[in-house]
């Protein structure tokens, strides 16, 4: 997505304009006016920038189940001959150096599981790497290059700054045939509901980007980063000209919790869940457009309820900043910085006024308490813990979740044959209101009635359950 904010590199002649009396001048962006200027190359901006971008090569160590483990005729004439095996399966994708230090950004996809990941310049040179942070939900990781050296870096561009129409150079290795730079333009902002995580706000391009280019870099014609690339629409596993990227404001934001030694990533808490507006609630509270967030529901004592929000309330803009929906308004908020505060500009059926609310991480209220359930009962191999505010914001759930939840299931375990599912939350075990991890550990050792009745909320839905 390459920004023609500057167009001194590409030889590009500024227009003259205008602006009304009192507008502040802004830098103008132009069009090519002649054949000569039809001709430019990027390839000197190449030249100066792919350095930069590296290739980024995983490797993982996978069990293969032996298909006969366990059966009694093969063990009998085999016996213990034929034992599981570890396969190494490669990945390779793309990074892009952010620090002289040798800090690089990548997608987490890239690396996620990974024994061991390398690094290769441009030149060809390699080196051993180590992630030092890395977020599945955000698919951002930042690695350090094991090396003492100054290495070729990108600048971070202002995100925001970006325009439909503006110009950009993707860079990366796509289906590893080497490094390769494609062009084209922006061709939407504020794309959500790209991938299965639960980060919504995407940098759409149509410079081509295909398998390898993940964690590459999308830069503007100043030779800056404005997104990694991350993500395609794609039938075939080719690229169709629908590509998207991670945008730089929230890299730069990622990077600086790496340089801080942050072991994990955090980012505000609000306090508050939201759901998309749709044209109903536009019309019912004389909103020009379906855009964007609706408050369904506001935590006593949170952020958002100490500021003053309300449901029923639309939040349309952070600090100035138009919001197009809930994914949007998550962006804004963490990109504003943990520590900072935020002016909301809110929409209800009364008119629009402003508040302004904490950006802080969430609270562990409750302390999780996590517990291994074990004996002979259906929940053996169940790891639950007290529900937080923090603990729902590492499991991504809504704010507004309490109780006792699942963090995870032993394979093979009761618990796993019976159905449980991670993120599980328990609410009542034989009609009685489970309100802690202790409770529930008590309950299960004391307990055995022969029949266990079970209520769960899963994705929203309560489910009940009855086990012998």
């Amino acid at each position: 997505m390459l920004n023609m904010q500057k167009c001194v590199s590409t030889g590009l002649l500024a227009l003259s304009i205008l602006l009304p009396a009192g507008a502040q001048a802004q830098e103008q962006k132009t069009l090519p006016q002649n054949r000569e200027q039809m001709q430019l190359s990027f390839a000197p901006l190449v030249k100066r920038t792919s350095g930069a971008v590296v290739n980024v090569y995983a490797e993982r160590l996978v069990q293969r189940n032996n298909p006969f483990a366990g059966d009694p005729l093969f063990e009998q004439f085999f016996g213990q001959r034929m034992p599981n095996r570890s396969e190494k399966q490669s990945s390779l994708g793309s990074g892009v150096i952010l620090s002289a230090n040798g800090l690089v950004v990548t997608n987490n996809h890239v690396i996620q599981g990974a024994n061991d990941i390398k690094i290769a310049l441009a030149d060809g040179r390699e080196f051993p790497c180590e992630v030092i942070l890395k977020d599945e939900s955000m698919d951002l990781a930042v690695l350090r290059i094991k090396a003492k050296e100054n290495f070729p870096v990108l600048a971070i561009a202002n995100s925001d700054a970006v325009e439909v129409g503006d110009l950009v150079l993707a860079i990366g290795n796509p289906f590893g045939v080497g490094q390769t730079v494609t062009s084209g333009i922006v061709s939407g902002l504020a794309r959500n509901q790209v991938t299965n995580g639960d980060f919504g706000f995407f940098i759409q391009t149509d410079a081509s980007i295909n398998p390898g280019n993940s964690g590459g870099a999308l830069m503007n014609t100043n030779g800056e980063l404005i997104g990694i690339n991350t993500a395609i629409f794609s039938r075939g596993g080719g690229s169709n000209g629908v590509g998207f990227a991670i945008p730089g404001n929230l890299v730069k934001v990622f990077l600086r919790a790496a340089e801080e030694g942050k072991s994990s990533f955090e980012r505000p808490y609000v306090g508050a869940t939201f759901m998309p507006v749709t044209s109903e609630v536009a019309e019912a509270l004389g909103l020009k457009t379906a855009r964007g967030a609706l408050v369904t529901a506001v935590v006593d004592g949170g952020p958002a309820d100490k500021g003053g929000l309300k449901p029923g309330e639309v939040i349309t803009a952070v600090n100035g900043i138009a919001v197009e929906h809930p994914d949007a308004l998550g962006y804004r908020l963490t990109t504003a910085g943990l520590g900072r505060s935020a002016e909301l500009t809110v929409a209800q059926a009364s008119g629009e006024r402003k508040l302004t609310i904490a950006l802080n991480t969430a609270p562990e209220s409750t302390p999780r308490d996590e517990r291994l359930i074990e004996g002979r009962n259906p929940f053996a191999g169940l790891r639950v813990a007290n529900l937080s505010p923090k603990l729902a914001v590492e499991l991504q759930l809504t704010a507004d979740k309490s109780g006792v939840v699942v963090t995870d299931i032993a394979r093979n375990s009761p618990a796993a044959r019976v159905g449980f599912r991670e993120k599980d939350i328990i609410i009542s075990l034989n009609g009685e209101p489970v309100t802690s991890s202790r409770m529930l550990e008590d309950v299960l050792k004391d307990a055995d009635p022969g029949f266990w009745r079970l209520e769960i909320e899963r994705d929203g839905q309560r489910i009940r359950q009855f086990f012998r």
